[in-house]
């Protein structure tokens, strides 16, 4: 019977330690350890300076320029800081692997969402934190080109015209805004980051209005009833430097704002879970959907564009959803919400597919993120291994130079006809001869249409811990989230006869142990009992 028991114990030990680290992930919940943060409760709200105060604030301002230049009048040399940011400049200089230092940025980066700005710089800056820039004339220098409105007003009120390079409406009280201004918040970062690509969550997918009023179950460090948190809460600011960046547009891991930074690497007091840090990064787990709340844009066709109604005239066509579905300036569309995403290694380093680069392969990756399971940050302090990243790919069609093999850039915008942009005169060939001569680059005249892939590594929409994925997600054989990384052996998922035949012979070895001290047992025991009766024997 003893024997029975410890066969039985040998042979079902892996299913236990497996159910028992299933228990741990659904029923301990033991949350996680925050670092430097200061939690809404001990937070203080009061703004530290009223500006209805201030005389210089009380002029009437002839336009937003003067704004800045009674901002400057104390916040001396600000515009400094700001000129040296990204926000501003809107590049950085970035090392790519084997081409050196290059400027990389929405100056100059080519997407497969809007393409690109050149040539359409008056529509696309309205995002610009400046005024006036429409063309390359754009004057960086100017310290009162700098708008502090834009990610200072807390009315509510500070909107930017349309196609008119970035200057406010003018039905906007300057003198209000002026006087009610503070730190920036969700909205103020979301009027553009929300808003990317010509929609409400039409780019990234994680980042979208419904994060300025969320439950928990959208995001748990945004949410009104939780933390309420504030981008810069996490992209933490100094001179107007924020932590963070977009890998759409850099290529360096560097400057980033990671989770870490708050919770650890080890925040769940739970060894086997901290241990997967080393390889997994939180978001994974921790971002199973994302488009909670809104749908997101998945694929753009640009070659569908240019059809026009039977009065000669540009239209669009609704999905169920209320969502673009075709439009006759930017094509056909597909959107999704609660998407699962994508998987992938990720280093921390990005490629960047230039619009001088040849293509050499369809999809064309217009920003592949560079990784393996081999990376293993092992051979130098500053390596950053490889983790498991979840990511939204947005997969599209866009227009090339089939002669000279490059992505090209088109002009797009234009206030009247006639100024070869496509969204009023409809003539690709025009509108990307125009927009190659502005970047004074090459065009054959003979253009096609290429697949494309651009990928947006997730951070925001983080799920309660209680809706975070669970061991079976990936480490089964069946629908695995992990299906696609197949660089690596991973238990529970894949088969591997050898390491299932040195499981096998383990087991195999260890039951012959116990058959084999079994038979000892039973020999030793034998004799013993024999013995002790030879000696009671004698002794009678």
């Amino acid at each position: 019977m003893r024997k029975l028991s410890v066969i039985a114990f040998v042979l079902f030990l892996p299913l236990l330690l497996l159910a028992l680290i299933q228990l741990n992930d659904t029923l301990n919940d033991p949350g996680v350890t925050v670092y430097n943060y200061v939690k809404k409760a001990d937070r203080n709200m009061t703004p530290s300076v009223d500006h209805t105060q201030f005389e210089i604030l009380q002029q009437p301002f002839e336009d937003a320029h003067k704004v800045t230049a009674a901002c400057l009048s104390c916040h001396t040399n600000r515009h400094e800081e700001i000129m040296a940011t990204s926000h501003w400049r809107w590049q950085r200089d970035e090392v790519l692997e084997g081409r050196g230092i290059i400027p990389l940025g929405k100056k100059n980066i080519l997407n497969n969402f809007c393409i690109g700005i050149a040539g359409s710089e008056a529509t696309c800056t309205r995002c610009h934190i400046g005024y006036g820039w429409v063309d390359q004339s754009f004057d960086f220098k100017e310290p009162t080109n700098v708008d502090c409105l834009i990610c200072h007003d807390k009315t509510g009120t500070y909107q930017k015209e349309k196609g008119n390079g970035g200057y406010p409406k003018a039905s906007v009280d300057l003198n209000y805004v002026s006087t009610h201004v503070g730190s920036p918040g969700r909205d103020n970062c979301g009027v553009c980051h929300f808003w990317g690509g010509g929609g409400n969550n039409v780019k990234h997918g994680d980042l979208e209005i419904s994060l300025l009023d969320c439950t928990l179950e959208v995001d748990v460090h945004m949410a009104t009833e939780g933390e309420n948190m504030s981008c810069v809460d996490c992209h933490v600011t100094e001179k107007h430097q924020m932590a963070g960046k977009l890998y759409a547009l850099s290529s360096e891991n560097k400057s980033r704002a990671t989770c870490e930074q708050c919770h650890t690497n080890k925040p769940h007091n739970d060894k086997i879970i901290d241990d997967h840090n080393l390889r997994v990064a939180c978001q994974t787990c921790h971002i199973p959907v994302y488009a909670k709340v809104n749908d997101t844009k998945m694929y753009w066709d640009w070659s569908s564009a240019g059809e026009l109604d039977e009065h000669g005239e540009a239209f669009h066509e609704p999905d169920v959803d209320g969502n673009h579905k075709y439009m006759s300036i930017k094509g056909t569309f597909v959107w999704a919400n609660h998407v699962i995403p994508e998987y992938y290694w990720f280093n921390g380093i990005a490629d960047h597919q230039l619009i001088s680069d040849q293509i050499d392969t369809i999809p064309v990756q217009m920003n592949r993120l560079m990784g393996s399971y081999r990376d293993k940050g092992l051979f130098q302090e500053s390596e950053q291994p490889s983790k498991i990243w979840p990511v939204k790919v947005h997969r599209g069609k866009q227009i090339y130079d089939m002669v000279n093999n490059t992505l090209v850039q088109p002009k797009l915008w234009a206030k009247e006809k006639g100024k070869n942009a496509f969204w009023l005169d409809f003539d690709w060939d025009a509108s990307v001869k125009e927009g190659m001569a502005y970047l004074e680059l090459p065009y054959s005249g003979e253009y096609g249409f290429v697949e494309t892939e651009m990928y947006w590594p997730l951070n925001h929409m983080v799920s309660p811990a209680s809706q975070s994925l669970k061991c079976i997600d990936c480490h089964t054989r069946n629908n695995s989230r992990l299906a696609n990384l197949n660089d690596f052996y991973l238990p529970g998922r894949d088969t591997n006869w050898q390491v299932e035949a040195s499981g096998i012979t383990l087991i195999i070895l260890s039951l012959i142990g116990v058959i084999i001290h079994a038979i000892f047992r039973v020999i030793f025991r034998r004799r013993y009992f024999l013995s002790k009766k030879f000696k009671e024997g004698n002794e009678s």
